[in-house]
């Protein structure tokens, strides 16, 4: 898939899936990338990439020939949100979005002047997009991650930011913000689904696409069938562990009964 028909079908609310990447692994990321998600998104916040890992994780992603590249970028800053978009990256989701000020300003980190202030220098981003700014203006995505108390609060008007592509909701923050003593507390269920609710919602209103991060495939088809257009399945570092710990179980349990 190329940069443009992704933007086209996030921008059309078509579903998509992606598949998150914590670990600087180029060639873990690449067999991923080759296995028919739309996307794999690159954790620059949480995961355990710095920027040459982002560069080489970008890289793998195209050399899979499947999956668009996108970044979480650490911080609502100009110079990371254009570092990533530089790298190759075909958009970038922003954290810790509290009000739509915060998302105009990420929009205009995206945008070549004169609609906005991104610097250009496009090093790989050219080798899909071509040199002309405005060419990458037209492609280039944008989300605002909703996981505060703040953020919930606005959410409405942040999806009405002019130029932004869709907002993504960090469920473990999302969880802690609504009173969560730990992510996915069942105590705060019903609180949490009603925060969903008026997400999806609000982006639908608004005409942007709704995404969110899940913990597996079925839990992403439950989001999607529920109004959210894009779903990301986390992450490697996690299923590496689940699927290690299942085979030590298998063993030992046939050890035991033998």
């Amino acid at each position: 898939m190329t940069p443009h028909e992704f933007a086209a079908r996030i921008r059309a609310r078509e579903k998509t899936v992606g598949y998150w990447v914590t670990l600087d692994s180029p060639a873990a990321t690449e067999r991923l990338a080759r296995l028919g998600y739309d996307y794999v998104c690159l954790d620059g916040q949480h995961g355990l990439l710095d920027y040459a890992g982002l560069l080489a994780g970008l890289t793998a992603i195209d050399a899979g020939g499947v999956s668009v590249g996108l970044v979480r970028v650490q911080a609502n800053d100009p110079a990371q949100i254009g570092r990533a978009l530089d790298a190759g990256a075909t958009g970038v989701i922003v954290p810790l979005i509290d009000t739509a000020a915060q998302a105009a300003e990420a929009v205009a980190a995206t945008r070549y002047p004169p609609a906005g202030r991104r610097s250009y220098g496009p090093m790989r981003s050219s080798l899909r997009i071509g040199p002309k700014p405005a060419d990458a203006d037209a492609t280039t995505l944008v989300f605002a991650m909703i996981e505060t108390a703040d953020g919930l609060e606005n959410v409405e008007r942040i999806c009405r930011t002019p130029g932004l592509d869709g907002v993504y909701v960090g469920p473990s923050d999302l969880c802690l913000a609504l009173g969560g003593a730990y992510p996915n507390d069942p105590g705060v269920a019903d609180v949490f689904e009603d925060a969903l609710r008026r997400i999806r919602q609000a982006a639908a209103a608004a005409g942007v696409a709704a995404g969110i991060h899940t913990p597996d495939g079925e839990t992403a088809a439950k989001r999607l069938a529920e109004g959210y257009a894009f779903a990301s399945i986390a992450s490697d570092l996690v299923h590496l562990e689940q699927v290690a710990r299942g085979h030590l179980g298998a063993v030992r349990s046939r050890s035991q009964q033998q």
